[in-house]
């Protein structure tokens, strides 16, 4: 981005009578160039600052071993002035006494600050929004079945608290999958700008049961909600179906909102993961399901995505990969920050 040129006013020289002009001397000329730099510094500042905000990468997020799984409400650090905002002057930027201000240095300054402004909304574009995720089952259910086979309530039947999920053949388990595939989405819907409502903070715990998770979600004022799960399908089944609430009442006004959600998410799997959509499980990779007490219970838009099957040799070979678990948390943050942004 160029710099707008600034001039500085001449300064005449007046001669004695009967002497010649005297020569600027070195350090007269080096006075007179730093002056110069200390009134281009700060509009120089402000072109880096504009550029390099639109040209930083966002880093993966790091192994979720080595982050806090956080609050319910998670909030990106913040140090220094608030992004976009313009920058104090210092006080070598201002204008020596008697110059006048360069042509367009105003609004040259002004563009700057509006460009840094549209750098720091597009590198946070979940700014102000809540998204609630919820990471299906718990690794302490397996040693707590009693307390499992509690009856609660899902919205239109009784069923069971929580159950413990199913697992790879060799023993991996769907509420780790679904735990790490929930912390990598955490982190990068906070990077995004977001807070975000989890429903579980360990995979070392016992529940919640299923409708005190929906509850979670629902107290959090979230705008939009995942439920993260792998199925235990058919082991020649392969592929991730999105299950969609049907009108149970508390979801009435979701429905429709739902199921946008729900292309978008197909979508971005299909975009940003090797997953292929489900050959057994609903049609075109979506299910309608009016058994499910955190689709029947939301009063914001949600839906379930079984990741893949963690049945089928294919599948779970990509689903205890971190790799695959990273991919699958970017492609459901592309379709929340596309859904919350309203270009669906």
């Amino acid at each position: 981005m160029p710099l707008p040129q600034r001039t500085e006013p001449a300064v005449p020289s007046f001669p004695r009578p009967g002497r010649a002009p005297r020569p600027l001397t070195s350090r007269a000329v080096a006075g007179l160039v730093l002056a110069g730099l200390a009134v281009l510094a700060p509009m120089a500042a402000g072109c880096s600052a504009g550029a390099g905000a639109a040209a930083s990468p966002a880093q993966d997020p790091a192994s979720p071993h080595a982050a806090s799984a956080g609050s319910a409400q998670g909030t990106p650090p913040s140090s220094g002035a608030p992004l976009g905002a313009p920058a104090s002057p210092s006080p070598s930027s201002t204008t020596p006494a008697g110059a006048s201000p360069g042509p367009g240095s105003g609004s040259g300054k002004k563009k700057q600050q509006n460009q840094a402004g549209q750098n720091a909304s597009q590198s946070r574009p979940l700014a102000g929004k809540i998204v609630g995720i919820d990471p299906g089952h718990n690794g302490g259910n397996f040693t707590h079945a009693a307390a499992m086979a509690r009856q609660i309530w899902n919205g239109r039947a009784m069923e069971d608290c929580d159950t413990t999920g199913t697992e790879t053949n060799a023993g991996y388990t769907e509420a780790q999958f679904t735990f790490r595939v929930a912390r990598f989405l955490r982190e990068d819907l906070v990077r995004a700008g977001a807070r975000v409502v989890m429903t579980r903070h360990t995979n070392t715990g016992v529940g919640p049961c299923v409708d005190q998770r929906s509850r979670i979600l629902n107290h959090g004022h979230a705008q939009v909600s995942i439920d993260i799960h792998g199925d235990g399908g058919p082991p020649s089944g392969r592929g991730f179906a999105i299950l969609l609430p049907v009108p149970d009442g508390p979801n009435n006004h979701v429905i429709g909102s739902s199921a946008r959600f729900g292309r978008d998410l197909k979508h971005a799997f299909l975009a940003g993961t090797r997953m292929p959509v489900s050959n057994y499980d609903g049609v075109n990779g979506f299910q309608p399901r009016d058994d499910l007490a955190g689709l029947n219970l939301t009063t914001m838009p949600k839906v379930l995505i079984e990741v893949g099957n963690m049945r089928n040799a294919t599948d779970a070979g990509m689903m205890i990969s971190t790799r695959f678990q990273r991919r699958a948390a970017h492609a459901m943050a592309a379709a929340i920050i596309k859904f919350l942004s309203g270009a669906s």
